[in-house]
């Protein structure tokens, strides 16, 4: 597993977003394991929070971006397999904030909700951030499972 590779998935809400998202990523040097969707036709996000949930916990990504209208569905989805902990994230603070105190792996994002700049900044702050640890922080982690 190398943390190069960055998991990418949303449902028909979100492939816009995605297709920038991913562009970003790959401009910044990650390679991006592209789970889906392919194209603006309705799609079930379950679908594409499990295809990242097996990303992330076979080893394939060590973190990824989920994206859906709201962030709601498709972060609700990923949380239901063990091993994930995705967070649902609206700005640069709520990113930081998932990866310093949660160890968050996945982070979510709704393309009707943010726009893409802060998207954007989102993914970046997310990726560039490491877990504070601490024995507070870390009890908390244990306690998801």
């Amino acid at each position: 597993m190398t943390a190069r590779i960055i998991a990418l998935a949303s449902d028909h809400a979100g492939y816009e977003l995605k297709a920038q998202i991913g562009a970003q990523l790959s401009a910044a040097g990650f390679e991006v394991l592209d789970l889906g969707c392919n194209g603006p036709q309705s799609v079930d996000y379950p679908d594409f929070a499990a295809a990242m949930a097996e990303a992330i916990t076979g080893g394939k990504a060590e973190r990824g971006v989920l994206i859906c209208g709201s962030g709601i569905g498709i972060s609700i989805a990923a949380n239901r397999h063990a091993g994930v902990r995705a967070a649902l994230v609206h700005d640069v603070t709520t990113a930081r904030l998932a990866r310093e105190h949660n160890d968050a792996n996945v982070v979510a994002l709704g393309a009707r909700i943010v726009g893409p700049e802060i998207a954007k900044d989102c993914v970046t702050v997310f990726l560039n951030t490491a877990f504070e640890g601490g024995e507070r922080h870390s009890r908390r982690i244990v306690k998801m499972g």
